[in-house]
């Protein structure tokens, strides 16, 4: 797959930025994100693309990566349950990983690491096989018929997913939108992916999320699935 340039122009048609900061998170962007780093992630930072050391950084860890952390509570929770493997989380609204910094200072994780931009960029530059599990949690949904290009679970962003999965690494999804899910189903076993399960019932290491409670004040119910590169 042919790596994007510094001249290389991706749409981004999320929000990044949204109410105006608290000073304590600002002072945690000023302080904390940096350090937090995965490595040289973005075209500006590193246009030649060069794979990040996943080793140097984190150490014999296996490492997954959340695509979207919003908020930051799933991800500190599994940082916290599994301290032997590594987090990446990716999320370019920046109110968002604002929050979720207080968070990992609440709690005292060290195995993560924040990228606070498109997802599809940390893609480019993750050695290929390197990630052992993928989560997608309550994405944007975007419900108008004609913005369905947009969502995540399209050929452009399932991709290069793949391709930085390990054999037999583990891709979870959850979802309150039934349109969603009817996508998903379609189009993540076209790039490669094998369905695994796909249920009402949360992982067995599952917490909910400010946007999965939402959805369940709504009166949406949530859906899982659980996919495996093969």
């Amino acid at each position: 797959m042919m790596k994007p340039t510094e001249n290389t122009h991706r749409n981004f048609y999320g929000r990044r930025a949204g109410k105006t900061l608290r000073p304590t998170q600002k002072a945690h962007l000023a302080e904390d994100l940096a350090a937090l780093s995965p490595g040289a992630v973005s075209l500006a930072e590193n246009p030649e693309r060069r794979p990040l050391d996943l080793a140097a950084r984190f150490g014999p860890r296996p490492v997954w990566v959340e695509i979207g952390f919003g908020g930051g509570e799933h991800m500190v929770h599994q940082a916290a349950r599994n301290p032997e493997v590594a987090v990446i989380g990716c999320e370019p609204f920046i109110n968002g990983v604002a929050m979720l910094l207080g968070k990992i200072r609440k709690a005292g994780v060290s195995n993560v690491a924040v990228y606070p931009g498109d997802a599809r960029d940390l893609f480019d530059v993750l050695p290929a096989g390197s990630v052992a599990r993928a989560f997608l949690l309550y994405p944007d949904p975007w419900p108008k018929r004609r913005h369905h290009q947009r969502r995540f679970v399209n050929q452009s962003h399932l991709a290069p997913l793949v391709e930085v999965l390990a054999p037999g690494a583990e891709f979870r999804i959850a979802t309150d939108i039934p349109d969603y899910t009817r996508q998903a189903l379609i189009e993540v076993p076209k790039a490669g992916f094998v369905l695994e399960s796909h249920s009402g019932t949360a992982w067995e290491d599952w917490i909910s999320t400010r946007y999965e409670q939402k959805a369940l004040r709504e009166g949406r119910t949530p859906e899982y699935l659980t996919f495996r590169k093969p």
